[in-house]
């Protein structure tokens, strides 16, 4: 792919050098020099929200970065150059991290927030590591690549509360964090969505439906839509919107309240409330999620997107996905 000018794939944004384009929108980007679009500061008020207190970074900067303020765990997503984008391993260490939270006697809440101007754009791919052939693959092949996804149902079922604040672009795998919450407030103006719907995937988790109900979930997983935090909230997908510059107070006073209650106690009623959804199929509907996830993988139009970024390049892919949506 080199020949292509592709610095990298964030599973819902791409940047090739000289013409940019952006799944997200499904819309062309006027070409310009080698400029990330992960870069490209938005027009709109996304990503102005403050954060919790964020640890100081060493010499070896890590992607997961955690906090203790007032019995409250703070998680951070630190890849605010990539709009907090995680690789497999990544996601990966950022489940053993709230393991840890989990289990730690001090911690009576934990807050998953993004470092800089959004909370997560989606699995981050070296392009020169994407196996895009998945015709080549069995059902069974492709099933065990989506099997990571499988933790978030032991996000779901800690025993410590965890609330999500989401600032700026919550895509693709940020969803599934903040849907997985027991809690999520955003800011006002953050975009939530799931773009690859459009081409290349269906969610790997599923929590649409049991947070908004069918009507809103299939507006979204229909159109690859994005919708703003404060249709979030009166959709029901996050609990709560506020504005950007209020969300990191908000946020730790629900924590700190949240953290107030003795851990036994809050992690009965917490697994009340999760129980009447497992009576409503979640585990289920979690497994239907990944096995879905395949069958779009292996779709005519996920092949037709990988062949076109194989033999064309992701220039040639986006201009495709692109003239779909006009």
């Amino acid at each position: 792919m080199a020949g292509e000018g592709v610095h990298r794939l964030v599973v819902v944004v791409v940047a090739v050098e000289g013409g940019v384009s952006e799944i997200v929108h499904g819309t062309r980007v006027p070409p310009r020099s080698r400029r990330c679009l992960l870069e490209r500061r938005p027009q709109s008020r996304v990503g102005r929200a403050t954060v919790g207190p964020v640890p100081e970074t060493t010499e070896t900067e890590s992607a997961i970065l955690t906090d203790d303020r007032e019995r409250v765990r703070y998680i951070t997503l630190n890849r605010p150059e990539r709009r907090n984008a995680l690789t497999m391993a990544q996601l990966g260490q950022f489940f053993d991290t709230l393991a840890d939270a989990d289990a730690a006697p001090d911690v009576g809440a934990i807050v998953v927030q993004g470092a800089g101007g959004a909370f997560c754009s989606g699995i981050d791919l070296d392009p020169d590591e994407i196996d895009l052939d998945y015709d080549s693959r069995s059902f069974e092949q492709e099933l065990a690549l989506v099997e990571p996804f499988r933790r978030f149902e032991e996000m779901w079922r800690l025993r410590t509360p965890v609330i999500a604040s989401v600032q700026g672009y919550c895509l693709a795998v940020g969803t599934d964090i903040a849907f997985h919450a027991d809690m999520t407030v955003c800011s006002d103006d953050a975009q939530f969505g799931y773009p690859i719907v459009r081409s290349m995937a269906s969610p790997s988790t599923h929590m649409w439906t049991y947070l908004a109900g069918p009507q809103w979930a299939k507006r979204l997983l229909l159109t690859g839509d994005m919708i703003d935090g404060a249709t979030a909230a009166r959709a029901g997908f996050v609990l709560e919107a506020v504005p950007a510059d209020e969300l990191a107070d908000h946020t730790h006073a629900l924590a700190r309240r949240v953290a107030t209650v003795p851990g036994d106690i809050s992690s009965a009623n917490k697994a009340i409330c999760n129980k009447v959804l497992e009576l409503m199929g979640y585990t289920l509907a979690q497994e239907m999620a990944r096995e879905h996830n395949v069958i779009a993988h292996q779709s005519p139009a996920a092949q037709q997107f990988g062949h076109l970024i194989r033999t064309e390049g992701f220039k040639a892919a986006l201009a495709w996905q692109a003239e779909q949506f006009g």
